[in-house]
C-alpha cells in the first residue's frame, strides 16, 4: 500500500508546484475606508492573472509573505484580478498599506459556496419551484456569476430588475446570466477599489 501512495503524493506535489503562480504586489488602503485599521487590497500583475483559469472570480490558495491563506480573487475590469486583504491576514503576513508583499498562489481544488444576498434568497423562495431546482442544481461558480451580475448593478432599481430577471431566466432553465461579462472588461461593471493616496508610497 505504501508503495502506491508515495508516487501519488509526489505527483500531487509536482502538479501543485507546476501550477503555482509567484509574484510581488503592493498593498493599498481603499480610499472609501482610508482609516489605518481598515482592510487593504492588492492587484495582481497582468502576467500572473493571465495564468489563472478564469477572467472572472477565482478562488485560490497559497501564501502571502509565507503566511497561508485561501481567498476569492475579484476581476478588476482591466484583464486582471484584485485581492481583498483583511486586517487579520495583513497583520499575520507582517505587512501594512504601502508595503510590497510576496505571494505564491494556485487555483483552489474546489470552489466554496457563495453567500446568497438576502434579497435574492427571498426572491428565490417566492418563485416557481423550477427556478429553485435549477439554482440548486448549478455549480457554485454559476451561482456566483448570478450573484455577481446582480451585485454589479449600480442602482437599486437595476438590482431589483436583475433579481426579477434572474428568477425568470432560472425558471426557464437558464443556468448562467445572459451576456454577462465576468471580467468586467467590456461592460465595465466590475472594477478594483480606488487606492487611498496616502498608501501609495512603499514603506522602507
Amino acid at each position: 500500500m505504501k508503495g502506491t501512495e508515495e508516487p501519488n503524493q509526489t505527483l500531487r506535489k509536482m502538479t501543485k508546484t507546476a501550477s503555482t503562480i509567484r509574484f510581488r504586489a503592493k498593498v493599498f488602503r481603499p480610499a472609501a475606508t482610508a482609516k489605518a485599521g481598515s482592510w487593504t487590497f492588492l492587484t495582481l500583475p497582468k502576467d500572473a492573472s493571465a495564468k489563472l483559469p478564469s477572467r472572472g472570480m477565482t478562488t485560490v490558495e497559497g501564501t502571502i509573505n509565507g503566511y497561508p491563506f485561501r481567498a476569492t480573487l475579484e476581476p478588476d475590469g482591466q484583464r486582471s484580478h484584485w485581492l481583498k486583504v483583511s486586517r487579520k491576514l495583513r497583520e499575520a503576513a507582517g505587512a501594512d498599506a504601502g508595503d510590497v508583499v510576496t505571494l505564491e498562489i494556485a487555483p483552489s481544488g474546489e470552489e466554496p459556496e457563495p453567500r446568497v444576498p438576502a434579497d435574492l434568497r427571498k426572491a428565490l423562495a417566492a418563485v416557481h419551484p423550477k427556478a429553485r431546482a435549477v439554482w440548486s442544481d448549478i455549480t457554485p461558480v454559476a451561482r456566483r456569476d448570478w450573484i455577481q451580475w446582480i451585485e454589479s448593478a449600480k442602482r437599486e432599481e437595476t438590482r431589483l430588475k436583475r433579481i426579477e430577471s434572474a428568477c425568470d431566466m432560472l425558471a426557464k432553465g437558464k443556468r448562467r446570466p445572459c451576456c454577462f461579462d465576468r471580467s468586467g472588461m467590456y461592460a465595465k461593471s466590475l472594477s478594483c477599489p480606488v487606492a487611498d493616496d496616502t498608501s501609495s508610497d512603499t514603506r522602507r
